[in-house]
Order: C-alpha cells, then sequence, then structure tokens
C-alpha cells in the first residue's frame, strides 16, 4: 500500500520559457556579430582603398566608400585626415570605427553571458531548493522523485523540460 504525501507544494516554476529566452539572445549575439564583421570588411576595406589611393568614381570603390559612409557617421572627422601621396590618404578613423564596433559586439556578447550564467545559477539554486524541501520536478506529479539536475541520471520520464 503506497502512503500519499502529507504535505503538497506546488511543482517550482517551469524553466522553458528561460531556456527559450537564452535562445534568443544568443540567436541576437550571431546577427550582431554578423553585422559587426561586416561592416568592419567594409570600413576595412575603404582604409585599404583610400590608403592606396583607388579611384573614387570605379563602381567597387564608390560602393565601399557609400556603404563605409553610413557606419563612419558617428566617427567621421574624428581624427584628422592625412594625405600620403598625391592621392592617397591615410583615414584612421576608419579603423578606429571598426574597432570601436568591434568592442561594442565583445562586450555585448560578454554582458548576455554573464546574464546567462547568472540565469544558469539561478536555475540551479532553485533546483536544490526543490529538491532539499523535497519538491516535484517541473511538469511532475506529487511524491514523484526529485529532479537531480542532470537528465542523465534520471529515470526515464523524469527529466526536466526544456533540457
Amino acid at each position: 500500500m503506497t502512503t500519499a504525501p502529507t504535505s503538497y507544494s506546488p511543482p517550482p516554476p517551469d524553466h522553458s520559457t528561460t531556456v527559450a529566452f537564452l535562445r534568443v539572445c544568443r540567436a541576437v549575439v550571431w546577427v550582431i556579430y554578423a553585422i559587426v564583421v561586416v561592416n568592419a570588411i567594409i570600413l576595412s576595406l575603404a582604409f585599404v582603398l583610400r590608403l592606396l589611393g583607388a579611384n573614387p568614381e570605379a563602381g567597387f570603390t564608390e560602393w565601399v566608400y557609400r556603404s563605409a559612409s553610413r557606419t563612419m557617421g558617428p566617427f567621421r572627422g574624428m581624427f584628422p585626415e592625412q594625405a600620403v601621396g598625391d592621392a592617397s590618404v591615410l583615414d584612421t578613423s576608419l579603423l578606429f570605427a571598426a574597432a570601436v564596433y568591434i568592442v561594442v559586439a565583445l562586450f555585448i556578447d560578454a554582458l548576455l553571458r554573464w546574464l546567462s550564467r547568472r540565469v544558469v545559477a539561478e536555475q540551479r539554486a532553485t533546483a536544490n531548493h526543490w529538491r532539499a524541501a523535497g519538491g516535484v520536478p517541473a511538469g511532475g506529479a506529487p511524491g514523484a522523485a526529485p529532479w537531480s539536475g542532470d537528465p542523465a541520471h534520471n529515470p526515464p520520464g523524469q527529466n526536466q523540460p526544456g533540457w
């Protein structure tokens, strides 16, 4: 004969929305990286073309300069341009802009990684709290074995949702 538990507490909150949020954050970081890499390549190309004195009326050169001017807005005129030859120009603002965009992308990545670690630590603390209190796994039934935190060590059907 099986005895019913004397007290029932509701299951811990379902963390599947948190896992989905973290996945969306990672996708956003990858999109930001893609945009930053494209902009850094265009800014670097514009730097090299200006340094080598490329003809600004050529189609490719015109496209690179036009594309670079969009992302150069906040940095335009930050450093003086220095003529190196008849048509060559050393424009360090282009390199500075590329470096700033890369650093900002790395900062956003570091911030989201830190946030992810904090959320995962909070989830583990909550799971440990429920396990210590004799709670049930998320979505489990009263009296069910608590979730161990590792899907490989749980009996079939006792895995944490979202993992």
